[in-house]
C-alpha cells in the first residue's frame, strides 16, 4: 500500500461533509475532476471502497465510515500543527500553561483569564490545579509559565504580582467538639479530634506541615472543596479559606475556633513567574494584564474571625 497524502484525506473529508464531489470541489476551490481523482487514488492506495456512489448523494461505505473517523483525528492534528507553525512564525506562543493553587478563588481569577484569552484566541490556555507546594514545583521545573498561589517571596528565582489576601480560618461543624467554643481552645484540647489536611501535589514535597496539631489523628483531602465537605459533615476540623465558607459561617453551618492558640493566618495570593526565564509575547501581555487588574480580591477576604464565646452564643 502506497502512502496517501494530506490533500487526498482533505478531499475525502470534503466529499463526506458536502455529500457530493461538486460540493467538495467548491469548498476546496478545486475542479470537480481533481477532487474525484484524489479520492479515487486514495481508495486505490488503500484497497478499499470508501464511498458508495450509486445514489443521488455520495454516502460512506461501512469501511469508509471507520476510516473517516480515523482520518478526522489526523486532519485535526494537521490543522493544529499548521496553527502552531503560524504562531511560531508570528513569534506567539501556541499554548500557555497556568497553574492555580489551592488558595485561588476561582471566580475572579477565571473571569480575568477568560477576558484575556478571549483577546488571544490563537493561544490555548492549559490550566492545571495543584495543592500546597505543587504550584511552586511546576513553576520551578519549567512546567508552567505562570502560577496563582502563595510563594516564598525570598526566592530570587520568582517575581510576583500581589492579587490580594486570603484568610485561612480554623473551623468545625456544630456539635463536633464536646466542649464550648471559646477563644482559648488549646492544641492539647484538639489532640483527640481528627484534623483534615491537604495532600501536597508536589512530586517531591518539602518535609513540613501547615497548622498541624502534633499527635492528633489526621485525614487528608486533595483540594479545599473536599476538605470543606469533610468538615461540614463533622468528619474532621481544619483551616479553610474564608472566601469558600462565608455563607456557612453566617448561617452557622460552620463555626470558627479562631483564638489565641489558633489565630488562623492571612496568606498573600500572587501571580508568579520565573524571573530568570525569557517570556514570550503572549505571556508578557498576560503578565501586564494581571498587573493592570490587580488586586482581584475584596478586602473582606482578609479577615479571620475569632471563635464565639459562650456568652456570645
Amino acid at each position: 500500500m502506497s502512502a496517501f497524502t494530506l490533500h487526498e484525506l482533505q478531499c475525502f473529508d470534503a466529499v463526506v461533509s458536502g455529500g457530493s464531489f461538486q460540493a467538495a470541489a467548491e469548498r476546496m476551490h478545486r475542479s470537480h475532476p481533481s477532487v474525484f481523482a484524489a479520492v479515487a487514488k486514495l481508495e486505490s492506495q488503500l484497497g478499499l471502497s470508501l464511498l458508495d456512489r450509486s445514489g443521488y448523494r455520495v454516502r460512506l461505505t461501512e469501511a469508509g465510515r471507520a476510516f473517516h473517523r480515523k482520518a478526522l483525528a489526523l486532519l485535526r492534528e494537521a490543522e493544529e500543527l499548521s496553527t502552531h507553525a503560524q504562531q511560531l512564525a508570528m513569534g506567539e506562543e501556541a499554548e500557555l500553561r497556568v497553574v492555580l493553587g489551592d488558595l485561588c478563588p476561582l471566580s475572579p481569577v477565571l473571569a480575568l483569564l477568560s477576558r484575556f484569552f478571549a483577546q488571544s484566541p490563537r493561544t490555548r490556555l492549559h490550566l492545571q490545579f495543584e495543592a500546597v507546594s505543587g504550584p511552586w514545583e511546576r513553576l520551578l521545573e519549567d512546567e508552567a509559565e505562570l502560577i496563582v498561589h502563595r510563594v516564598p517571596k525570598n526566592d530570587v528565582r520568582m517575581e510576583w504580582i500581589d492579587l490580594g489576601r486570603v484568610a485561612l480560618v480554623p473551623v468545625v461543624a456544630p456539635g463536633f467538639l464536646p466542649f464550648p467554643l471559646t477563644t482559648a481552645i488549646t492544641p492539647r484540647q484538639m489532640q483527640a479530634f481528627t484534623q483534615c489536611v491537604l495532600r501536597d501535589s508536589a512530586r517531591h514535597p518539602p518535609e513540613q506541615g501547615h497548622f498541624l496539631v502534633e499527635g492528633a489523628p489526621q485525614c487528608s483531602a486533595p483540594d479545599q472543596l473536599m476538605k470543606k465537605e469533610l468538615v461540614l459533615h463533622g468528619m474532621a476540623w481544619g483551616h479553610l479559606p474564608r472566601f469558600m465558607i462565608e455563607s456557612e459561617l453566617r448561617d452557622g453551618r460552620l463555626l470558627s475556633i479562631a483564638g489565641r492558640h489558633f489565630p488562623g493566618v492571612i496568606e498573600e495570593l500572587v501571580a508568579a513567574r520565573r524571573r530568570d526565564r525569557p517570556h514570550g509575547p503572549v505571556a508578557s501581555r498576560l503578565w501586564d494584564f494581571l498587573a493592570r487588574n490587580a488586586p482581584v480580591l475584596r478586602p473582606a477576604l482578609g479577615r479571620v474571625s475569632r471563635a464565639k464565646t459562650a456568652s456570645e452564643g
